[in-house]
């Protein structure tokens, strides 16, 4: 028997005021659905582009959902689901259009593949703050730029929830995180997470800094892997930092200016897309069990900045995530 649930929805682009919630009807799930009560929320960066109508994609207006990230309990399964059983701790992410699918709400139906098992050790508020994050990083630095033990990674916008788990997926498999940000209030915090070292670039374009930083680093060899997030003008004179024969891995673009192919060939070129990974079943497969081996043995842990109780924080929530002052994921407890 469908019910309705608190869902937030917005019905044009623009700030977080634009977000509203309403009473939205919830269908029982069909075949090969499953739906989930949800207990927490995780913010992302792409969310706050979404509502914005800066994202790669536009959001579906008017009444567009948002949201990728939810851990919760499984309530009810469609015919032909077989993954999962009603009462399975889960987490939401592979493959979710989010005018569509998008997860803020108290309760969801969504594709039995948008949903993957959360280790019972794990409480909802932590898997909230674990999937995008961690398998972004496991598939960028590990399945597309093949980082190895020994090698150095240079993470860009560290403090992101993707960037401390890129510091953690790093130090997992023997490699050595040399991890930039803006501001000198954030540097133990990254230290204390695993970076090897930390180059605090101020607010102007610091890239030239970090280049020379990086080959101070390493002996002046450079690193094997920049992870970037950010991209503009600043990307040239980053590359700089890149050992021959490297890769660059970039998976964000913060800054939306053209960026120009630095010169200091060869190095591998790579942009990374999560869902190309986590929505085929090998992918998906290989990047949450590697997601759940970390979460179960202690190995991967989540920086949360701050917890927002209910739904109705979600506005204050967006506009910390707007602010860029915090360190981690944002999560909202449904």
């Amino acid at each position: 028997m469908s019910t309705t649930a608190r869902t937030v929805l917005f019905h044009e682009i623009g700030g977080p005021e634009v977000l509203t919630i309403e009473d939205v009807t919830v269908p029982d799930p069909g075949p090969g659905q499953v739906a989930v009560r949800v207990e927490a929320l995780g913010l992302n960066r792409a969310e706050s582009l979404f509502r914005a109508g800066t994202y790669y994609y536009q959001p579906a207006l008017p009444a567009s959902r948002l949201g990728y990230e939810a851990s919760g309990l499984v309530e009810a399964i469609g015919e032909g689901v077989t993954e999962l059983a009603v009462g399975d701790p889960v987490m939401t992410g592979p493959g979710i259009e989010m005018s569509a699918q998008g997860v803020y709400a108290e309760r969801v139906v969504l594709p039995e593949t948008a949903v993957v098992r959360r280790p019972a050790s794990v409480d909802a508020v932590t898997g909230a703050a674990a999937w995008l994050t961690y398998t972004t990083a496991y598939g960028a630095l590990l399945e597309t730029a093949g980082l190895k033990p020994g090698d150095h990674v240079l993470v860009t916008g560290a403090s992101s929830g993707v960037g401390t788990a890129a510091i953690q997926v790093a130090r997992r498999i023997g490699a050595i995180p040399l991890a930039t940000t803006r501001t000198e209030a954030k540097r133990q915090r990254l230290l204390d997470l695993g970076a090897a070292e930390v180059v605090v670039t101020g607010e102007a374009d610091g890239s030239e800094l970090v280049a020379k930083e990086a080959r101070r680093l390493t002996g002046g060899r450079g690193v094997e892997v920049i992870f970037d997030a950010i991209g503009g003008p600043a990307f040239r004179p980053l590359a700089d930092a890149l050992a021959e024969g490297g890769s660059v891995v970039v998976y964000g673009w913060l800054d939306r200016r053209p960026a120009e192919i630095p010169w200091n060939w060869p190095f591998t070129l790579h942009t990374y897309a999560n869902m190309t990974l986590t929505t085929t079943p090998g992918g998906r497969r290989r990047s949450t069990a590697f997601l759940n081996a970390g979460l179960s043995d202690g190995g991967f842990r989540p920086v949360v900045a701050e917890v927002f109780d209910g739904l109705d924080r979600i506005a204050d929530a967006h506009r910390l995530m707007d602010s860029n002052r915090h360190t981690g994921k944002i999560v909202v407890r449904v």
